[in-house]
């Protein structure tokens, strides 16, 4: 019985400021890095708040095969005033 390939269920988080930088960003995810599937797209109200102009954006990345480096989605969430949250 052949053995399977190493896989992890690791998810990197790029918290953006606003859903205008969170589209520009997940399109360009793509033409950056080989992505294996597309970002989910996730709106994280603030506590209290109700206006979507108040809320952060996640774009949350699944790496299976650790292939992306933490260091260059810091620098590239960091295009569109944004950071990565570490895990």
């Amino acid at each position: 019985m052949p053995e399977n390939g190493r896989v992890s269920d690791v998810r990197h988080v790029l918290v953006l400021p606003d859903r205008d930088a969170a589209h520009e960003a997940a399109e360009a995810l793509g033409e950056r890095f080989a992505l294996d599937e597309e970002p989910q797209l996730v709106r994280d109200a603030l506590a209290g708040e109700d206006d979507a102009e108040d809320a952060q954006w996640l774009l949350v990345l699944r790496d299976e095969h650790g292939r992306l480096d933490a260091g260059e989605l810091d620098e590239f969430a960091g295009e569109w005033e944004g950071w990565r949250e570490e895990p």
